[in-house]
């Protein structure tokens, strides 16, 4: 027998698998079961006691035909629910604080970037692509350093120093030994949080350790490449204890830049504050061998800016030829995963006369001679 309520309920998507959502119910965004006063009665026949922990909700065909997708992290309002079954169907969402595309998160409210100072060894290449990625969201990073008891105080107090001159202020812990879990627990508390990193630094093991009873699968770190192998296989949002939710993403070694080449230099931290105290003699200065620039000089990540813009700069461009459907280059992939523009030809100047338009042709002229 169903029992159920005309009545709507707010709640967050944690988990999107196929046409099914997992949405955990807040009690107070119970609207229809309320008491005389207008405050929520909890003792309504018209509840279960208590509250199932979620509803497995499928989306109205409404929300479906108006192209409105629901992603984990959504709040939603959700009506019909059948308490036994613990079904319910998904009416609206409401408007997102922030969204984003890989992972589809929404109304996230920052990033915990996890790296490890060692197994594997910390690149900081890798670490500032990672940081690149994080900082075009424009959500708050939390930088997370783990297995710190493998490396000694003063191999500590040198990353610090670095990270440092590059606008970050890390947080060392060791899951393993368990220091300072307490502190990255405060740091998630009443929010949401995007858990990203590459494999094997233990991103899972952290979740774990502030989750107990989670029981995340945890993978080993590849001999021969020094790398974690990929554990998490789908985005899900978890509770945390002291409150707030986590998103346990799918691991990868190396985020995609999807920022304009005049975007990336205010997602270097220690670039921008060049940019605020000092201006560049151009305003479209990207900040390579243009004259009186204020970001060209001594410090540390000039490098991987020039990297990462020549890679901007790359995908600006191809990203223009496919929006040009007369241009006058093609990209052609060559072997090892390489690829290079050639000229295109000119359509339907070089193509062959089809037999069929050949043998049209022949009847037309003998129709016009007659």
């Amino acid at each position: 027998m169903k029992v159920g309520t005309t009545g709507q309920f707010l709640g967050t998507v944690l988990a999107v698998q196929a046409n099914f959502y997992k949405v955990q119910l807040q009690e107070a965004g119970v609207q229809g079961c309320k008491g005389a006063g207008g405050e929520l009665d909890l003792n309504s026949p018209l509840l279960p006691a208590p509250l199932p922990p979620f509803l497995l909700c499928t989306r109205r065909t409404r929300l479906k035909k108006i192209g409105q997708q629901v992603m984990v992290g959504d709040r939603v309002i959700v009506e019909e629910p059948d308490w036994s079954g613990e079904r319910g169907a998904i009416a609206d969402v409401l408007p997102r604080q922030t969204e984003l595309d890989r992972p589809p998160i929404a109304n996230a409210n920052q990033i915990l970037l996890v790296f490890a100072v060692a197994d594997p060894p910390l690149e900081p290449y890798q670490l500032s692509r990672f940081l690149i990625k994080a900082e075009s969201t424009g959500l708050d990073v939390v930088l997370c350093l783990n297995k710190s008891d493998l490396v000694t105080s003063q191999e500590q107090q040198e990353i610090c120093d670095r990270l440092l001159s590059w606008g970050y202020q890390p947080l060392f812990i060791s899951v393993q030994q368990q220091i300072n879990i307490d502190e990255v627990a405060k740091h998630l508390s009443q929010k949401i949080t995007v858990v990203a990193g590459p494999s094997g630094v233990g991103k899972s093991s952290l979740i774990n350790a502030l989750i107990p009873d989670i029981n995340l699968r945890v993978g080993e770190v590849s001999g021969k490449l020094a790398r974690g192998r990929h554990t998490t296989r789908h985005v899900e949002l978890f509770e945390l204890p002291s409150g707030g939710l986590l998103a346990d993403t799918p691991g990868f070694n190396q985020p995609d830049l999807d920022c304009s080449p005049e975007e990336l230099v205010h997602y270097f931290p220690e670039a921008s504050e060049r940019l605020a105290h000092a201006h560049c003699k151009f305003n479209d200065c990207l900040h390579r061998d243009e004259p009186d620039c204020a970001v060209r000089g001594d410090w540390e990540r000039y490098e991987h800016y020039l990297e990462f813009l020549d890679a901007a700069i790359a995908r600006q461009t191809q990203l223009q030829q496919q929006a040009d459907p007369e241009s006058t280059l093609k990209r052609k992939t060559k072997g090892k995963g390489q690829s290079q523009y050639e000229p295109k030809l000119e359509s339907k100047k070089y193509r062959r006369t089809s037999r069929r338009t050949q043998v049209q042709g022949l009847q037309d002229l003998y129709h016009d001679e007659e």
